[in-house]
């Protein structure tokens, strides 16, 4: 059904041409519209009321009776309503229309105007508050919402972020504006003077900035021209390096290696010290201690003045490890496979510098990594080294779990738990293999430790070819999709209020599913039975090609992606949400990384995260403008200006690799794609007594 849209007193009427024109403009029938009556009918009628709906959403609900001008209850099927087309140029009228897209049971147009205790003078201006227009001024009421805080040394980090991914129109005029409040800590200072102090902090921000990959000179923001300055420039990604903590818990662990990690422990550190080349892949299955391993090799190196680096191939994974960075961050390997121009590290950079310092290269979860990745990474490493040799001669360690691996069909052969993009990379066969086999993770349920072995090794008893039997003490009855998901639901989160003390006990646990489908639907659901109020963020999505915005915006609000945050985002303080996007991974704040929203504003997330090395540190997330990876999905080319974040009670299975969590709920609407698959999700859990799994049954069984 079309559904009118027109301003107030602009609505077109139909009359005889021999009906008096006097009459017809004071006839209250005639002027009546579908749109005049919405309003109406969300101001007087009770049923409309409590349905509080968008105008869309009205006809499914209510039928127009065309001859008396009024919307009556429908009693047949629903109609799908669709608002008239308005382009952007007719102004205050395109406007309104994207307010009615989004508002729901507005009772009249001044209604819509007011948004809190605001009160707008135009519908554009509802609009920008909302943020379905993006604003030049957006950067700057990000930044006025955290100053409040007092927190220079996280808003020097904002400013910094802000900058790299929000790209505001005039970069010194903001740098102007916010000086003192991202200088207020050092100023305290009072051995240095105005100069040095305003020195000090463009140095803090630039450092932050060059390892998003940028400097404040790309910004134009003038910085001094001195000695200090270039020195500090040229060596901070180096002694960022050396400045890495070694915790005490990280040293001490090399004493509490068990006998397959100390073997390999002893192996990796001899060719170190005695400056032996070696490349090495140490393979294991989850919960073996590889990560264990990893920081007691890291603790050793850096605790000696060396630098190691510690790189993966997923960002959740890189927050883990101590200064760990994806490796796609860390040594520039292009996105795109096809590009055939290698890693973009000058041989004469900082950064190249750094690796060629580097001892030793830990590259963890290798086994998700591209064939071409591996190989540029070998050959950007030949060419700083200025050596033939495999890597470069350095000492490199690749890591990851072969069994967590989606089994591959080629040709219509299944190549079972192997990674074919490692395995037949030219490099492979220059690896030394190393095994761990101790299940460290589920140490105290040996049994449950033994059935995750063959699970993920694929000796498990199958019928029909490809299925097997979950023990029963790890399953949970399905009676029907609704009861079944609310136990499902009950039993990994028995108590929601507790998340209102944002523990980072509570924060550990999660529903894995297999589909983001399944993802939304539980988080959705998660969201209308947690405490606290409700704050909505819709998304300004804008087409490539400016001359089809008006022609697709609102086909653009309804697509959805597993790399963008959704249209409509509710969220709750204390809700716990997880991380879009690599902002600044040397900070923590990883593609992936779980965290706790802290605290709401219009322009800016307050957050906590509540996984890895930076697990407790506050951060502030700004709305920066995304576009999907693979753009070539979708027929209209777009981009997404949202909080880049979702909500995480629920997540895919993929989403969790080599973490561990306390408590773990897998939903299984629909069968895994792999046993592989169904490893990485069990695996997570330490004993069976922290897992639960509901699988709906199959319609032939």
């Amino acid at each position: 059904m079309a559904l009118q849209v027109h301003l107030e007193g602009e609505q077109s009427m139909v009359f005889n041409e021999h009906d008096i024109l006097e009459r017809v403009a004071v006839d209250e029938r005639t002027s009546q519209t579908m749109l005049t009556k919405f309003f109406q009918m969300n101001n007087k009628d009770g049923h409309a009321k409590d349905l509080k709906c968008l105008y869309k959403d009205f006809p499914q609900h209510f039928v127009w009776n065309a001859t008396h001008r009024i919307w009556e209850p429908r009693q047949r099927r629903s109609t799908i309503g669709r608002l008239t087309a308005v382009h952007s140029t007719q102004g205050e009228k395109y406007y309104l229309r994207m307010l009615l897209m989004h508002v729901k049971g507005p009772m009249s147009y001044e209604s819509l105007k007011h948004i809190g205790s605001r009160t707008a003078s135009t519908f554009r201006e509802v609009a920008e508050i909302l943020g379905l227009l993006k604003t030049d001024d957006s950067a700057e009421q990000c930044l006025l919402e955290v100053v409040s805080f007092q927190m220079p040394y996280t808003l020097r980090h904002l400013f910094a972020l802000i900058l790299v991914h929000v790209v505001p129109p005039n970069p010194i005029l903001l740098w102007q504006k916010f000086e003192p409040y991202l200088s207020e800590d050092i100023f305290k200072d009072k051995s240095l003077s105005p100069e040095q102090t305003r020195l000090k902090v463009l140095q803090l921000i630039d450092s932050y900035q060059q390892y998003m990959g940028k400097h404040l000179a790309d910004f134009k923001i003038p910085v001094p021209n001195t000695d200090d300055f270039s020195i500090q420039r040229d060596t901070q990604e180096i002694e960022a390096e050396l400045d890495i903590k070694v915790s005490t818990e990280d040293i001490a662990s090399v004493a509490l290696l068990n006998a397959h990690q100390r073997f390999v422990y002893i192996k990796i550190i001899n060719s170190i010290d005695n400056d032996i080349p070696g490349a090495f892949f140490i393979d294991g299955s989850g919960g073996t201690g590889k990560t264990f391993l990893y920081k007691a090799l890291l603790a050793t190196v850096r605790s000696k003045g060396e630098i190691a680096l510690a790189t993966v191939s997923c960002g959740i994974a890189a927050s883990i490890l101590p200064g760990g960075r994806t490796a796609h961050s860390q040594f520039k390997i292009p996105i795109d496979e096809n590009n055939d121009s290698g890693c973009n590290v000058n041989k004469q950079s900082n950064s190249a510098r750094l690796i060629k310092q580097a001892r030793l290269i830990i590259w963890d979860e290798a086994t998700m990594a591209k064939k071409y990745a591996i190989e540029c990474f070998d050959k950007l490493l030949r060419d700083i080294m200025d050596s033939d040799t495999v890597f470069g001669g350095k000492v490199v360690v690749f890591g990851g779990d072969f069994c967590q691996t989606i089994p591959v069909v080629v040709k219509g052969y299944k190549e079972d738990y192997i990674s074919a993009s490692l395995v037949k990379s030219y490099v492979w066969n220059h690896l030394e293999k190393l095994h761990l086999v101790e299940n460290m993770r589920a140490y105290l349920d040996k049994p449950f430790s033994e059935f995750l072995l063959s699970l993920g090794n694929g000796t498990l008893p199958c019928f029909d070819d490809s299925r097997i039997v979950l023990p029963h003490h790890l399953t949970m009855a399905f009676v029907d999709d609704q009861s079944s998901l609310f136990a499902l639901i009950n039993s990994v989160f028995p108590d929601l209020t507790a998340f209102g003390l944002h523990s980072l006990h509570t924060i550990n646990r999660a529903i894995l599913t297999t589909k983001n489908d399944f993802v939304y639907e539980i988080n959705n659901l998660l969201m209308t039975q947690f405490p606290g109020i409700e704050h909505r963020y819709l998304s300004y999505d804008e087409t490539i090609d400016q001359s089809k915005q008006a022609e697709h915006e609102d086909f653009l609000h309804s697509l959805e992606s597993r790399s963008l945050p959704t249209h409509e985002l509710i969220l709750k303080v204390n809700s716990p949400i997880i991380l879009l996007r690599n902002l600044n991974p040397r900070e923590g704040l990883c593609n992936e990384t779980r965290l706790i929203c802290l605290g709401v504003a219009p322009n800016v997330i307050h957050a906590l995260i509540t996984v890895g090395n930076h697990t407790g540190k506050q951060v502030f997330l700004p709305k920066i403008s995304l576009q999907c990876s693979n753009s070539n999905i979708y027929i209209v080319p777009f981009k997404r200006t949202q909080f880049p974040i979702r909500l995480c009670f629920a997540m895919t299975i993929n989403k969790t690799q080599g973490q561990t969590l306390d408590f773990v709920g897998l939903y299984l609407k629909e069968p895994v794609f792999g046993h592989g698959q169904l490893y990485v999700a069990l695996s997570r859990a330490k004993t069976a007594n922290d897992v639960r799994v509901l699988v709906k049954p199959s319609l032939d069984e």
